[in-house]
């Protein structure tokens, strides 16, 4: 599930950076920060793959490494698109999907250090060690309160990704994209007689 989760979050990402692209073709600025954004969401949705793909409770560091590409740096994507948001308002967009999507920036970056501060603290080695094992937790033991501070955080912030996301329902509903095929050739062999029947076009034309 997550990983067809990061195939729609790259077909979103590529989307919205030709839209941008489109609507701003001569302002070098937004090109940049475009072309940035584009990256950090394609690290982002591998990020998730990771995080699909390696368990938790498998393995622990290659797991966290594939949140902090998907939140950490989905963080900052949602800070490039902000800034995109705000540099395009009022010409392309009206001024409230810039402040719409602040608000949710806002809420992630929340939800990302209550997340950090309740993680660290339960890891610590202050409520034992092996945690990162411990998939079922009683309310009496010590820990717990970190315990589920760090899962609200958790869902929280991906919730917090999926509302951002949904502030481009309006901008996709502007765009169509189109797939146009060239044929450089009759034939798909790599010999010059894929070139004979242009070749013999142009001869033509030429003696008319």
């Amino acid at each position: 599930m997550l990983n067809i989760s990061a195939f729609l979050g790259l077909a979103t990402v590529y989307v919205r950076y030709k839209q941008v692209y489109a609507l701003n073709p001569d302002k070098s600025k937004i090109i940049k920060l475009n072309k940035i954004g584009l990256t950090l969401g394609l690290m982002s949705c591998f990020g998730l793959c990771i995080i699909a793909n390696f368990q938790k409770c498998i393995l622990y560091y290659v797991h966290v490494l594939g949140a902090c590409l998907t939140f950490g740096v989905g963080a900052v994507y949602m800070l490039v698109q902000t800034i995109l948001s705000y540099l395009m308002q009022p010409e392309v967009h009206s001024k409230d999907i810039f402040w719409i999507r602040l608000t949710v920036l806002l809420w992630c970056c929340s939800s990302i250090v209550s997340m950090f501060v309740s993680s660290v603290v339960l890891y610590s080695g202050l409520y034992g060690t092996n945690l990162v094992q411990k998939l079922h937790w009683d309310p009496q033991e010590e820990g717990y309160t970190a315990h589920i501070i760090s899962t609200v955080s958790e869902w929280s912030l991906a919730f917090s990704f999926l509302s951002f996301f949904l502030t481009y329902i309006r901008d996709f509903q502007k765009i169509s994209l189109r797939a146009v095929v060239s044929l450089h050739g009759q034939t798909l062999y790599n010999t010059p007689q894929s070139f004979m029947t242009d070749e013999q076009t142009l001869l033509v034309a030429g003696s008319i």
